[in-house]
């Protein structure tokens, strides 16, 4: 076996599992079973690979948690992967990844969402590239300054044995990734996103988008467990909802996730797993100057350093 297929299976291998830990974790805490969808693209698809998209709706403390696991080859890499790496345009491309986006109920609670991947194409001269991508971000509805803190130290010493530049360098990429133009808005409070990733050679490239994966649930969970049971009304619940409209814009317009995922012939269902399932919109809802809504925008909507 190749080294390349070789790496190809360990990838599969982390990614199956850390899909599973996750999703167990997440069915502990709220009580309910997630839905575990595994698929197979029809064999006519130009698109070839197998999946797993693991659901859970209705929960008591998660309203739609989505976690899914691709795999996935193709003859042909999309526009939106090569942007950066002109020299692979049309390439065949294999793509491996987990990504989760976890709607709470409870507005006191944030949404999260993380992805860990790896894609390789084969140029023309037949050598296997391979690169890694991923991250994670917090997106709160009612802004704690304690629960950015220890999601970014998380994020940070995560990344602390892969160079001191890296968790600078990452919060400012997803502080840039992150943003809705249209609105001149950052999504939430950030943390840490990097792409096309290979500057540490393979095996430490692997290593550093295994940390994060696996520095997930440590960074999340307490802040779920501080925030689940704190009582909450019609106002809250409305903010919030209005609030997840921002989440949909952003997905469907810039993400590039989504892109490639439609861009390459995936599967609809799987790619928009991460939609809220009730979200709202109104025409210029300003909040009222002293609340703890206007208060997202003015402290926690904002570029800052965390910790």
């Amino acid at each position: 076996m190749s080294h390349a297929a070789t790496q190809v299976q360990r990838v599969g291998g982390y990614l199956r599992g850390l899909q599973a830990r996750i999703t167990q974790a997440i069915s502990a805490l709220d009580g309910s079973a997630f839905l575990a969808d595994a698929w197979e693209k029809p064999a006519a698809e130009t698109l070839q690979g197998r999946g797993i998209t693991q659901i859970l709706e209705a929960g008591p403390v998660f309203e739609r948690a989505g976690c899914g696991f691709s795999h996935v080859t193709g003859p042909k890499l999309p526009a939106s992967a090569t942007q950066h790496r002109p020299e692979l345009a049309g390439a065949p491309f294999e793509a491996m990844g987990v990504s989760l986006v976890f709607h709470p109920r409870n507005p006191y609670v944030p949404t999260v969402h993380m992805n860990v991947r790896m894609i390789s194409a084969t140029a023309p001269d037949g050598r296997v590239v391979c690169w890694f991508g991923g991250g994670m971000d917090l997106t709160p509805y009612y802004g704690f300054e304690e629960d950015a803190a220890h999601f970014h130290q998380s994020c940070k010493t995560a990344l602390q044995p892969f160079g001191d530049d890296k968790y600078p360098r990452f919060k400012t990429w997803c502080d840039d990734y992150f943003f809705l133009k249209h609105r001149n808005e950052p999504r939430g409070i950030g943390g840490v996103f990097f792409d096309d990733f290979s500057e540490l050679g393979q095996d430490q490239s692997l290593a550093m988008m295994q940390a994060v994966g696996d520095a997930f649930l440590g960074a999340y969970l307490p802040i779920v467990l501080r925030r689940k049971d704190t009582p909450y009304g019609e106002r809250e619940r409305a903010f919030q909802l209005y609030r997840r409209g921002r989440y949909v814009e952003f997905n469907l317009v810039w993400d590039r996730g989504t892109h490639f995922g439609l861009q390459s012939g995936g599967r609809t269902e799987s790619i928009l797993l991460s939609m809220p399932p009730l979200a709202s919109w109104a025409y210029q809802q300003v909040p009222e100057a002293g609340t703890p809504e206007a208060e997202l925008y003015s402290r926690f909507l904002v570029r800052r350093d965390w910790i």
